[in-house]
């Protein structure tokens, strides 16, 4: 096996790996409001969200379409073949770096608890690379802003809106219901639009992952440019859609417990309202191409559903918080995809090797995963305390009991 064929095999498995963290750092976006009303139990919730992710994902591949020819500029959208000055090693350097940019900001911010959006940290890291190696002309800015900026400006907004007018109107239509009667009714409906988010994050998100592998394969001829007409190979659908379908199993009950608890207390009528305003949008954002932010679209209609419902509590500084990390989210994973590049090409030109550049940011990448999950697990959120009441003094992601037996515990002597 030359060089170049181990790089795109350790390409390969870092992109499932990013497919896997987009699962668990996304569960909440289907699931949470449904296990916040106890409509479905955690664990219940997040093996249907995983089997539904795993369908979904075979769907479509209109947005892999579109990572592969509207975020970098390193290829001839028609024939495939690289552009001139970039070689095999640039290509498959920038595609790795932008996926490690990806990786690292999914899991700082799961550990927060803080829902950002995985696809944004993943274009993030692939524009910092492609603007590390090649500069300006690196990127397709038109593509970027047609397909990425606008609908991330424009989706938590109509999705607030919709939900907000859908929660309104369930109320009012409901105000002579028994309060009990009502919720009862509503956690079935819950179930089926909850069942819809999840397919439909698969179809979105997946996709990501595949358009980024596509991206790889028509870097080392291994794959046509033109994957509208001759499609996608099945072996590159079928483990994204399983890496994802595994990540969404084991649960980001992080970021679960944000979009459940720390946003809004969330009623029966408000989860429904919430996930059919964001099955609705991501649906016919996937069947148009649009490389949408799931957890905008998410996070936008449950705080709309708060705002619907006549009297309920918005926590507006943790939803401040979650803004601030949307900021931030594309231009810092932008800045981990542009370092890890220079990295690579400074080891790369000393060694003369370049397994050893990427060789090097992989292991980098390995550590600082070990050491994230490392400190998730000293506090830890799961299906057991992941429905704890949410203490608003300290709007931590982390119960108050877990902090405290933490606190709790002695510190060795030196």
């Amino acid at each position: 096996m030359d060089t170049t064929m181990i790089i795109l095999v350790l390409l390969i498995a870092t992109a499932l790996a990013f497919d896997f963290t987009n699962g668990f750092h996304d569960t909440g976006n289907a699931m949470a409001t449904s296990i916040a009303t106890n409509a479905l139990k955690p664990k219940t919730a997040v093996i249907l969200a995983g089997l539904l992710n795993l369908v979904g994902a075979f769907l479509s591949v209109e947005v892999a379409i579109t990572v592969t020819t509207s975020v970098l500029k390193i290829q001839d959208g028609k024939t495939g073949s690289l552009l001139a000055g970039i070689d095999q090693s640039t290509g498959l350097t920038i595609i790795f770096s932008g996926l490690i940019g990806g990786i690292l900001w999914n899991l700082l911010t799961w550990l927060f608890g803080i829902p950002s959006s995985s696809s944004h940290a993943l274009f993030g890291g692939l524009i910092g690379a492609g603007l590390a190696a090649l500069g300006m002309a690196g990127v397709n800015w038109s593509g970027v802003f047609g397909k990425v900026i606008l609908p991330a400006l424009a989706a938590p907004f109509i999705a607030g809106l919709v939900a907000a007018c859908g929660t309104w109107m369930v109320y009012r239509l409901t105000r002579n219901v028994a309060k009990k009667r009502r919720e009862d009714g509503f956690r079935w409906g819950q179930i089926a639009t909850a069942s819809l988010v999840a397919l439909s994050h698969g179809t979105n998100d997946a996709q990501k992952t595949m358009g980024v592998i596509a991206l790889a394969l028509i870097t080392t001829g291994h794959l046509t440019g033109n994957v509208k007409e001759d499609g996608l190979p099945f072996w590159v659908i079928a483990s994204c859609a399983l890496a994802i379908g595994l990540g969404t199993y084991i649960g980001g009950w992080r970021v679960i417990r944000t979009l459940g608890k720390g946003l809004v207390e969330i009623e029966s009528p408000q989860g429904l309202a919430a996930e059919a305003s964001s099955a609705a949008i991501i649906l016919s954002s996937s069947a148009a191409g649009m490389a949408l932010s799931t957890t905008h679209v998410a996070t936008g209609s449950i705080l709309g559903s708060g705002v619907g419902k006549p009297g309920a509590q918005v926590r507006w500084k943790v939803a401040g918080r979650m803004a601030a990390a949307w900021l931030i989210t594309l231009p810092s994973a932008a800045i981990v995809g542009a370092l890890s590049f220079w990295l690579s090409n400074v080891v790369k030109s000393a060694s003369g090797s370049d397994l050893a550049g990427d060789g090097l940011i992989f292991v980098i990448l390995v550590g600082l995963t070990g050491y994230m999950y490392w400190r998730a697990q000293q506090q830890k959120v799961d299906h057991n305390n992941v429905n704890a009441d949410w203490d608003d003094t300290s709007n931590s992601v982390v119960p108050a009991d877990e902090r405290k037996k933490v606190a709790d515990q002695p510190t060795a002597s030196v």
